[in-house]
């Protein structure tokens, strides 16, 4: 009677695992008649994907200035992302993006922590003269924040500082 407890819990353990991992469901067994030869069934190859993208942080200074974080997923490195500082200005009703700059080097952050919770350590702006932007993030739970880096907007372009 113990022999059939442990089978239950261990095959439910497995379709835990594999639903919460995001993985395929746990294939059926097929005998050798349904199986596609080799090079049977695959999709067909498109074009280049879009980067995925996910803002982080956004601010709002006044009726015209916005800034924004985005993370930009590696198309070259699933677990690698850059981030994108832009600037945006309010003009005729819309807003319209006037500089962006790269936070760090790109493909230099982890994705994963960066699309995560407490990702940004520190995002601050301010709508002084020069219109400083300070930015650190989480390089990882373990490491924890980035040093901060600094920018300035000049006439809406982005200057390090």
């Amino acid at each position: 009677m113990s022999r059939g407890v442990v089978l239950a819990t261990a095959t439910a353990a497995t379709v835990t695992i594999g639903a919460t991992a995001g993985g395929p469901p746990n294939p059926l067994p097929a005998d050798s008649q349904t199986r596609p030869a080799a090079g049977q069934g695959k999709e067909p190859q498109t074009g280049p994907q879009a980067a995925e993208r996910r803002q982080i942080a956004a601010s709002v200074l006044g009726r015209d200035l916005k800034f924004t974080l985005t993370a930009v997923r590696s198309q070259a490195d699933p677990f690698a992302a850059s981030v994108r500082l832009q600037v945006f200005t309010f003009e005729g009703g819309a807003w319209r993006e006037s500089d962006r700059a790269l936070v760090g080097e790109a493909d230099a952050w982890f994705w994963f922590p960066l699309t995560g919770r407490h990702a940004v350590c520190r995002f601050s702006t301010a709508g002084t003269e020069s219109a400083p932007v300070a930015v650190s993030l989480l390089v990882t739970p373990s490491i924890g924040c980035s040093p901060t880096e600094n920018f300035r907007i000049e006439n809406g372009r982005i200057v390090p500082a």
